[in-house]
């Protein structure tokens, strides 16, 4: 029987639970698990905003978890040309994308070149948008008392 080889690709910025979670389910589902890592331009490019680690250091952190067998630096938008890059069976992704449009459009793209879709409980408590904006916060309070403080 053939390896089965799982894809779970994300920003893994501002790393946490949720990516950890998402990683173990994947690796508990396939033989060989290859963790994408999208790269800098592609997330200012798709998202709008440039990440808080950089590319380099995100690649690093999820290299060396011990349940992802191999990287991949995912620098275009398009999830088939990826597959077409890698060559994989399974696409792991968080459940919030169940139902949705962008879900459904993915799993009929994917279904179309025989790769199955598998979602996972997302992490609701934790998310890297919330630990940003919690960042943001704390730098605009930080910038508030540095100018109090000046004023004094």
């Amino acid at each position: 029987m053939r390896a089965r080889i799982g894809y779970a690709g994300g920003a893994f910025d501002l790393f946490h639970i949720g990516h950890l979670n998402l990683l173990r389910h994947a690796k508990a589902n396939c033989d060989f698990l290859i963790a994408g890592v999208v790269t800098d331009e592609m997330l200012e490019l798709t998202k709008g905003a440039p990440p808080v680690v950089p590319f380099a250091e995100r690649l690093d952190i999820v290299r060396h978890i011990t349940f992802v067998d191999d990287v991949h630096a995912e620098s275009v938008p398009d999830k088939l040309d990826t597959w077409r890059e890698v060559g994989f069976d399974l696409y792991f992704k968080g459940d919030d994308w169940r139902a949705t449009e962008r879900g459904r459009r993915l799993e009929a793209e994917f279904a179309a070149v025989g790769v199955e879709v598998v979602y996972f409980p997302y992490t609701v408590h934790t998310s890297s948008t919330t630990l940003r904006l919690a960042l943001q916060s704390l730098n605009r309070g930080g910038a508030a008392q540095h100018r109090a403080a000046e004023a004094e």
